[in-house]
């Protein structure tokens, strides 16, 4: 779905004719033929729309029906004028789907402004897929300031069928079929359009001099960001304003010179009113504003910049708020400059110094990196202004994003040469590292595994004569993760993709002495690759022998929760598999099963726009009981494929009475996800809530700790077995 972000800036706008009683045709009820497209609906994507017969109420439907091969996407979309005022924004719709499969269906919601996203979540995250009757969902967003267009959609990526319906949508709580329109004026970031066609900001000759100034630029420019009162008003597009000051900045001669400048500055920002409202940050707090890089300047710019601190921005800001569902930061107003996929220098600089902000005041998770953020800045200034092309700045930026150490966080949206200088190609295998080797686990397609000479469990050592650790090696600080294991699954697919029909490889079968083969490889969409792990087609839930009960949650309904607990109450033992990402969202209905009592299970750290940098503990959040609970041993399987929901989810049950968790190290990255948008049309995201056991004790880098460590062996995969599974069986039925 990296393309879904650009395909929408290329929509057109369209004439929205209205219903009878309605400003918006939201309900297909309207339309042209007998099956085209309701009026004010358009095409987005590549796969085949349809006005139906087969409503959720009124006659009509919209339905999105996939290719064949289903290795695209499609959506039925509506676009309106964003001419409301509000803080909040909800698209509600009914969904029924039918054998989604290798993707997802949702619902869209979209805020555009200044030629960009501002606002934008298609249900992704919550793996929507299968087979189901026609339900309610629920997309909220901030309702960003600056917004000039809205789009609402349904969407399908990947293969099967959907059909949309009764599509709310409403601002405030008010829906905007009654809402009266007002008049928007633009604000004075969106009519700030001096350097839209380029920084014009060029570095002849990087010192080292240079080098200490812009990291002390880049600090100066991110703390006026998110404390200025003015900055924060929106009285100033910040972006422009730093390539208006650097040409003055580079000039400087001296520390005094230069310090004398950014106080200049800081004062044509406008006088700061005394803050009434200003807190001291709270003692218990987790984490702290580091200032210390202030203190550390000479005594009139420490001075203004402490002047600032404490008068600092309180309340509704231009560039930075907090989600109203969770309290995860929401970066608003970041211009992607999407239409120059290699920024200029200055642009470029930009993008480090608005990521490198971000982490520093925004990203609970700083004080678990390996390395100190403070000297990443410096350190990277050189990478990011003089990336030579295209590919070597979606190279620096993947760089940093892996140093915060946190598998959320990746390089999505424009970054196409980064999927190129992987290759387009891909083998028709499944490899995974076990035992510290890259093992064959599948095959992509059954009528291939003739043909690739590759059996279950043979070692793969060599590729183009590279042996595998060091082109894991090299390749590591290109994959962002929070801890090795992670990292390694991620590599793992990749080392076997090149731009060539084929690779050279050395491998070692059985007892076997090494072997060498040509391997051939095929486009992506010739394979039916998965990423993780294959589908799971079957039902979510079957007894084991010897009275168990199996749950896998790839594919869980929400129907089959009643079921399960229902068929299982009488077994030994439940054994629930999360080596996977959790298809429904099970932690408390399903949870409060296995406690007899309400039990807490985890709590938040949430950062503070009005003290960036600070982080405070949330209460405790509980697991209810609800009723009889089970009375057996309850056994979950975790490994490093769980992550994010799946490690959620098993906190929730590490809670129950009776829990053994076995497997090993999770991903360990968990919490609610922040988007950032940078210069170029690029796209990541970071962890953006704290997710702690009541204890306090963190999860994000060390994941779910198994209470037994299992792992699966070269042996167990030559032999079909599921050791983990053996595992848990063996631990239900031991007295």
């Amino acid at each position: 779905m990296k393309n879904v972000l650009m395909a929408l800036l290329t929509i057109v706008s369209l004439n929205c004719l209205g219903q009878e009683t309605d400003k918006f045709n939201f309900g297909f009820e309207y339309q042209k033929g007998e099956k085209s497209l309701s009026d004010g609906w358009f095409k987005w994507g590549n796969y085949e729309l349809t006005i139906t017969n087969m409503p959720h109420s009124g006659k009509k439907s919209g339905k999105i029906t996939s290719s064949p091969a289903g290795n695209s996407f499609g959506s039925i979309a509506y676009k309106i004028p964003a001419n409301y005022e509000g803080t909040t924004i909800k698209l509600e719709g009914f969904m029924k789907i039918k054998n989604v499969e290798n993707g997802f269906a949702g619902l869209l919601l979209r805020v555009d402004g200044n030629g960009t996203s501002l606002a934008f979540d298609n249900m992704q995250n919550q793996n929507v897929r299968g087979t189901r009757d026609w339900q309610k969902y629920t997309i909220t967003l901030d309702y960003p300031e600056g917004a000039e267009s809205i789009f609402i959609a349904g969407i399908l990526s990947g293969k099967g069928e959907v059909w949309f319906d009764d599509f709310v949508l409403s601002i405030d709580g008010k829906n905007v079929q009654t809402l009266k329109e007002v008049e928007k004026k633009l604000s004075k970031v969106q009519l700030d359009k001096e350097f839209d066609r380029g920084s014009q900001i060029e570095f002849t000759n990087l010192t080292i001099k240079d080098i200490d100034n812009l990291e002390l630029l880049g600090r100066v420019w991110g703390f006026l960001k998110y404390h200025h009162p003015e900055v924060a008003k929106g009285n100033y597009n910040w972006d422009y304003e730093l390539f208006r000051f650097l040409p003055k900045y580079l000039a400087v001669e001296n520390n005094n010179e230069r310090d004398k400048l950014l106080v200049e500055w800081i004062n044509l920002l406008g006088k700061i009113k005394e803050c009434s409202k200003c807190k001291p940050t709270d003692k218990n707090a987790l984490l702290k504003p580091d200032l210390a890089w202030v203190n550390d300047q000479d005594e009139v710019l420490r001075n203004k910049l402490f002047h600032v601190y404490n008068n600092r921005s309180q309340g509704i800001h231009y560039y930075i708020g907090m989600t109203s569902n969770v309290g995860n930061p929401n970066f608003k107003n970041e211009n992607p400059y999407a239409n120059t996929p290699f920024p200029d220098e200055g642009f470029r600089l930009l993008s480090l110094y608005r990521y490198w902000n971000m982490i520093n005041y925004f990203f609970p998770y700083k004080h678990l990196m390996d390395e100190d953020w403070n000297v990443k800045l410096k350190a990277y200034i050189p990478l990011f202004i003089k990336a030579k092309d295209e590919l070597e700045y979606e190279l620096a930026v993947v760089q940093i994003i892996g140093d915060i150490q946190d598998t959320h966080a990746n390089l999505w949206g424009g970054a196409d040469k980064i999927d190129q200088w992987k290759g387009l190609n891909y083998a028709p295998v499944h490899v995974r590292f076990i035992e510290n080797q890259l093992v064959v686990t599948d095959y992509y397609n059954e009528e291939l595994k003739n043909v690739v000479g590759l059996k279950i469990g043979d070692i793969i050592t060599k590729i183009n004569g590279n042996l595998i650790a060091k082109m894991v090696e090299e390749k590591s600080k290109y994959y962002p993760a929070s801890n090795e294991p992670t990292r390694l699954r991620d590599i793992s697919a990749d080392l076997l993709r090149s731009n060539s029909n084929s690779i050279e490889i050395e491998f070692v079968s059985g007892n076997s002495n090494p072997q060498r083969k040509t391997l051939k490889l095929y486009p992506k969409d010739n394979l039916n690759i998965y990423r993780w792990y294959p589908k799971n087609k079957g039902k979510s839930y079957k007894l084991l022998d010897r009275n168990i009960g199996y749950v896998t949650l790839q594919n869980i309904k929400e129907e089959d929760i009643s079921k399960i607990k229902s068929e299982f109450s009488d077994t030994e033992g439940i054994i629930i598999d999360i080596r996977n990402y959790p298809s429904t969202f099970v932690p408390f209905n399903l949870g409060s099963y296995f406690v007899s009592t309400s039990r807490p299970f985890v709590k938040f750290t949430r950062g503070n726009v009005n003290n960036p940098g600070e982080f405070t503990f949330t209460g405790n959040l509980n697991i209810p009981n609800q009723g009889k609970s089970f009375k057996g041993k309850l056994i979950v399987l975790v490994n490093e494929l769980s992550q994010s929901q799946a490690e959620y989810t098993s906190m929730a049950f590490r809670a129950g009475d009776s829990t053994t968790i076995i497997g090993s190290t999770t991903a360990g990255a968990d919490g609610n996800v922040s988007v950032i948008m940078l210069p170029g049309g690029l796209r990541t995201m970071i962890s953006g809530i704290g997710i702690n056991y009541p204890n306090g004790e963190e999860t994000q880098r060390i994941g779910i700790v198994p209470d037994i460590e299992v792992k699966p062996t070269i042996d167990g995969i030559r032999k079909g077995k599921d050791e983990l599974l053996a595992k848990a069986i063996e631990v239900i039925l031991k007295e």
